[in-house]
């Protein structure tokens, strides 16, 4: 028998949700070769097994992140931070930090910024673009909501897009005006005006973005990943960037291509190109195909059968597309062969995407077995959750949207849809695979606050939201790995610790499956992370790590 190259022992290993905990795992390669006592573990190494104590510490499965947009999230890392926990609670500090950059740009440069969430903000509101203008007059500035649907501009912004008062909205799109004046605020597709008038990033750029931000994943015990819109920024130049990383050898993470597929995107040229289902290059693969159906529930543009509560009486979102545009995109991407992963948070953006992909089936070319995707799919009747068991139409939701947008969630819809959104139990229960994700940059990267939420359907403010929906730790960890797995065609390969697949291993401070909620939320980090049977993370710098 082949000799272990690795050996990880003294604490608990979940190997995976029906599968249970081990004593000590031994890994040869990439692989897993086997689990079991500690003392039939030990009995198998060889001169040359290096071993690792936990400690007592709890290793689980790589964590995977089945819906994330990693290279948007490395060019963000570069940006103006406005989330909340950074201390961006007002008008007036968002304006500093602006003002602040403007200090170090050339005129004519622009200043971009994402993460305010303008529930937090002691105005509750959107900064304006007369307030944008006073602090940079001479630089264009680009500021995203937290949720990415909807954003801030100030006049020179305007002025590059060409946004003036006589500007129509385009279709699905929204350019806010009070008393016959811009305000700056966009949502939806008026943003690609802003877009397509920015400077693009550079190649370097973006391969700096992917390696910035797979790096930062692998901190915290992701071994995998899907971004969720490639192309969405910089065209095929972000295609070009994954390939060349990949080709090298130096893509830091595994990763899931979701080619961006609006009627600004890729998707037709892409395939062209040969990036189709299917391909392999290193730790990159392909599959899946995004098209936007709607927008936010936080920034009120997903797409509702019935109206919000605050704002706009009439208001019930927006759809990005009509429906006859929707489903004529789902049975194209459908026939070419991608797996669709369509963007629906609304449950009339569900019910149009939904229907889209059954229209989309032939006899020739099913959808069951497809593993096609609805992304987020945040609020949605029972009838609809039944009718995508039925077609093997699976939800890729962000559990960590309710730790922090749920009390926002109260306050947009009420307290008896919020109970409801983003319904794991009832997916688990239907025999869905709900795959875990961040939407990062939307959404905190942090698996324990997503964890947290899972278990206890609970805010950040720690508000009970729908109380049926928790799962067990067992089955959030299962969510977070055998799931994301799955939605990515992958789960023979990876997302459980069982013999023959990847040596892909989180190794957690703290055993999650045993201590309280709130440890798991404030106080557990990733302190190993094992890609491939290589250490390539040791949070206390004890371990030799493969980069080294």
């Amino acid at each position: 028998m082949d000799k272990p190259s690795l050996i990880l022992t003294g604490g608990r290993i979940f190997c995976g949700l029906h599968d249970g905990f081990a004593e000590a795992i031994a890994l040869q390669g990439d692989r897993v070769l086997a689990t079991g006592s500690a003392a039939e573990i030990a009995d198998m190494a060889g001169p040359d097994t290096r071993v690792i104590e936990l400690a007592g510490r709890t290793a689980v499965p790589g964590l995977n992140d089945a819906h994330m947009h990693l290279l948007p999230l490395g060019l963000t890392m570069t940006e103006i931070n406005l989330r909340p926990e950074t201390g961006a609670n007002s008008i007036g500090e968002i304006l500093r930090r602006v003002a602040e950059k403007a200090k170090t740009m050339k005129p004519g440069e622009w200043i971009n910024g994402r993460g305010y969430d303008h529930f937090e903000l002691d105005e509750r509101r959107h900064p304006t673009a007369e307030e944008l203008d006073q602090v940079a007059p001479n630089n264009p500035v680009y500021l995203k909501r937290t949720c990415g649907h909807v954003a801030v501009v100030n006049t020179a912004a305007m002025r590059v897009a060409g946004i003036g008062h006589n500007t129509p909205e385009p279709d699905g799109g929204m350019i806010e005006r009070r008393d016959n004046k811009l305000t700056g605020l966009l949502a939806e597709r008026a943003l690609r005006l802003i877009v397509d008038a920015a400077p693009k990033p550079s190649a370097e750029r973006l391969r700096e973005a992917i390696d910035r931000a797979g790096r930062f994943m692998v901190e915290q015990g992701f071994t995998s990943v899907m971004d969720a819109a490639v192309g969405m920024a910089a065209g095929m130049d972000e295609i070009d960037a994954y390939e060349d990383l990949a080709a090298k050898g130096t893509l830091p993470i595994r990763t899931w291509v979701c080619i961006y597929g609006n009627t600004d995107g890729i998707g037709d040229q892409a395939h062209a190109a040969g990036y189709r289902f299917g391909r392999e290059v290193g730790k990159l693969r392909y599959g899946a195909m995004k098209v936007f159906g709607d927008g936010s529930a936080g920034g009120l543009t997903a797409a509702m059968s019935e109206p919000y509560l605050v704002g706009d009486p009439a208001n019930r979102g927006i759809f990005c597309y009509t429906d006859k545009e929707m489903h004529d995109f789902l049975a194209h991407y459908h026939q070419l062969g991608y797996q669709l992963a369509i963007h629906a948070i609304g449950d009339a953006a569900i019910e149009q995407v939904l229907s889209g992909i059954e229209k989309a089936s032939t006899e020739a070319n099913p959808i069951l077995g497809r593993r096609h995707r609805i992304e987020h799919c945040g609020f949605l009747s029972d009838s609809q959750i039944a009718r995508m068991a039925a077609s093997g139409i699976d939800p890729v939701p962000q559990p960590v949207f309710m730790y922090e947008f749920g009390d926002l969630y109260i306050t947009n819809l009420g307290q008896a849809r919020t109970d409801v959104a983003y319904p794991m139990r009832k997916w688990f229960d239907a025999g869905l695979h709900p795959a875990a994700s961040s939407d990062a940059p939307v959404s905190t990267t942090d698996p324990f606050k997503n964890l947290f939420t899972m278990t206890t359907r609970m805010s950040n403010r720690h508000t009970v939201l729908g109380e049926a929906q928790k799962l067990s730790m067992a089955e959030a960890i299962h969510a977070y790995t055998y799931f994301g797995a799955y939605t990515q065609f992958a789960e023979n390969k990876m997302g459980r610790l069982v013999p023959g697949q990847l040596a892909d291993i989180a190794v957690l401070s703290h055993d999650v499956f045993t201590i309280a909620p709130e440890q798991v939320e404030k106080d557990t980090r990733c302190d190993l992370t094992i890609l491939g049977g290589e250490v390539v993370y040791d949070r206390l710098g004890q371990i030799a790590t493969a980069a080294e």
